[in-house]
């Protein structure tokens, strides 16, 4: 069963917003078995949305359409999708009635404009938004489904998922699926696909799946297979997925996917432990990273940025005379950063970061890209040297990510 996406909005097309709902529909329709075909963005413009409907519909068995329901003049939607179908606009009384509670809840008067939104075609089915004004719309047509939903992300979210997903299971039987990920930091894409080559070629003769998808400092392993069975698919893959550690063990942090810095979370809460930052390259990315995870404060004490030299000194009691004979990017400083902070702030462990994220400031000896970074505990610490390479964003992202692997491998004995 195929499905696609149109979403609608001049907004994305010149790259004010960025489209999260096509990549979030994508992975529901995933696990419930539905294959997105193709995704197009459109402009809020009634010959383009009328050419993309016709388009999906000769391809898909469903088309999912977000945005352009508001109830300014600029959304026109909803009137070119009742055209399209050749439906006039009714007022809907429940839709009303979820308009006129919203308002109330919130305060606010309801203008003629916002009463507007409760007409919808007269021969769809309506989706109620629980959580704004634009209704949903279910539209059927020579056997392809259209559904036009909001393009506010979390009243998309909400009615894709309680209404829009039960209501394709009802009506057509969709195949099991089963996907899992295996989440790796440390190896490129290519090298994995090299060590791997082997494994990758058994999971065809079990018709799975592989895909790689790689971030700045992750890759990301995708297995899926497809089939009537849940359970057999999940254990046919999870017997894949035991073979991985003999292969590529040091690189794997997690076998679900997981972010890394919320699997940190999960290590240090499991063992009481406590965590500080001493960030310079970084600028506080590496803290961020942590404090996004819900309950942090309950392993994460706090963070130091010491971007400049004079706060190496002044906040971490670095002497001068290091910094001038290593350089604020060496193993000494690394070292003395990480030691220094653990015991300033009390914790168990500390990770710190100091490096050239770009696009100036290298050298000869350190070219852009350089890092080194360093993970204390109560009994040692040790620094590791990074090129990353000469993109600053990529250097500061990836230099979290190999803190974090650092202090992973540190609680495990293995760095």
């Amino acid at each position: 069963m195929l499905a696609e996406i149109i979403t609608i909005g001049d907004e994305l097309l010149i790259g004010q917003v960025v489209d999260t709902n096509s990549a979030w529909m994508g992975q529901q329709l995933a696990l419930n078995g539905i294959r997105l075909n193709r995704k197009v963005a459109v402009s809020d413009n009634a010959n383009a949305i009328r050419e993309a409907l016709s388009d999906s519909g000769k391809r898909a068995q469903v088309v999912l359409i977000t945005g352009g329901l508001g109830p300014t003049k600029d959304d026109i939607t909803k009137k070119t999708m009742a055209d399209y179908f050749g439906m006039k606009l009714r007022m809907d009384a429940d839709v009303l009635s979820d308009v006129e509670a919203l308002f109330k809840r919130f305060n606010r008067e309801m203008t003629p404009t916002n009463r507007l939104q409760a007409e919808v075609p007269e021969g769809c089915t309506v989706l109620r938004n629980k959580n704004g004004t634009a209704p949903g719309m279910w539209f059927e047509k020579d056997g392809v489904i259209y559904v036009s939903m909001p393009g506010v992300p979390y009243e998309m979210k909400a009615m894709f998922s309680d209404d829009v997903i039960p209501r394709l299971r009802e009506k057509f039987s969709l195949p099991a699926i089963y996907h899992r990920t295996v989440m790796t930091q440390g190896i490129g894409e290519s090298w994995l696909s090299d060590t791997l080559e082997e494994w990758e070629a058994s999971l065809q003769s079990e018709n799975i799946g592989l895909a790689y998808l790689p971030a700045p400092g992750i890759v990301r392993l995708r297995l899926t297979a497809y089939g009537n069975k849940q359970q057999e698919l999940r254990e046919k893959i999870n017997r894949k997925i035991e073979e991985l550690p003999a292969l590529i063990g040091k690189y794997i942090f997690a076998t679900d996917d997981i972010p890394l810095h919320e699997v940190v979370g999960n290590t240090l809460l499991s063992l009481g432990k406590t965590l500080v930052t001493a960030e310079s390259c970084t600028g506080g990315f590496l803290a961020h990273q942590i404090t996004s995870v819900a309950g942090s404060s309950q392993w994460f004490l706090g963070s130091t940025v010491t971007y400049a030299n004079e706060t190496k000194t002044g906040l971490l009691d670095i002497p001068q005379e290091i910094i001038v004979k290593n350089g604020a990017v060496s193993e000494e400083v690394a070292l003395r950063m990480a030691e220094n902070v653990r015991k300033k702030l009390n914790a168990d462990f500390a990770i710190s970061t100091t490096g050239i994220a770009g696009p100036s400031g290298g050298t000869a000896e350190k070219p852009v890209g350089t890092v080194w970074i360093a993970v204390a505990t109560k009994d040692s610490v040790k620094a590791k040297l990074f090129q990353f390479g000469d993109n600053r964003e990529r250097n500061i992202v990836r230099s979290a990510q190999a803190g974090m692997m650092m202090l992973l491998k540190t609680i495990k004995g293995e760095f």
